[in-house]
């Protein structure tokens, strides 16, 4: 089952700074919902557990993070697989930056899911819900954290 999702942030920090944090393996991870464990590799990866429930399918699902800046400081690209109770999960997700010229950030983001196993037995809307959840709560709080530390 391959599921697609985008959305948008505007975060209140400078283009710098949101490229500065999500540059950050541990604050990127910490960002993600239900975490359980979060292991920093080096400066670009990093190994994750956490709790997932969809449908009658729930526990506990490792994931490895790769984060894949542009040089131009202004795309990062991210690379998740992994899984759990025979099922596996990988996930396509990039962030664009763009400065608003008034201490502000836009960050367009977009991410293309592919899943096989009991998970994607669960049904559509089921999972693509929970999926949604999860990356737009991740981004949503990237927004939360970059927006507060810029206060």
């Amino acid at each position: 089952m391959d599921l697609k999702f985008s959305g948008q942030e505007l975060i209140t920090a400078s283009k710098d700074r949101v490229w500065a944090f999500i540059n950050d393996p541990q604050q990127i991870g910490a960002c993600l919902p239900d975490v359980l464990e979060l292991h920093v590799n080096d400066a670009h990866s990093l190994d994750v557990t956490v709790k997932v429930s969809v449908g009658p399918v729930s526990g506990k699902f490792k994931f490895k993070i790769l984060l894949e800046p542009a040089t131009s400081a202004d795309h990062m690209g991210l690379q998740i697989s992994g899984g759990g109770f025979g099922s596996v999960v990988d996930l396509d997700a990039a962030a664009d930056l763009k400065d608003n010229g008034d201490q502000t950030t836009t960050l367009d983001w977009r991410g293309q899911a592919s899943m096989r196993g009991p998970v994607a037995t669960v049904g559509g809307r089921v999972l693509d819900a929970q999926a949604k959840r999860v990356i737009s709560t991740t981004f949503a709080n990237v927004k939360a954290r970059v927006s507060a530390a810029a206060v």
